[in-house]
């Protein structure tokens, strides 16, 4: 389970909008809020919100147990 609002949080901080996160990754804005929703994004989408957001302590945010 992701921790969404923490992800939210790190997107803001590094100056980034939801929708540009969702271009990077390659996927369209509404598909990011659905995957955001849902708390469920694929192992490459991951990988590359862990690079562009500099996230250093990943597994708490994507891998989190409820």
């Amino acid at each position: 389970m992701i921790k969404t609002n923490e992800l939210k949080g790190i997107i803001v901080k590094n100056g980034y909008t939801q929708k540009q996160v969702a271009e990077r990754i390659g996927i369209t804005p509404k598909t990011f809020y659905e995957k955001m929703k849902r708390g469920v994004f694929g192992s490459d989408e991951i990988e590359i919100m862990i690079e562009m957001l500099n996230i250093s302590n990943p597994s708490e945010i994507f891998f989190a147990k409820e």
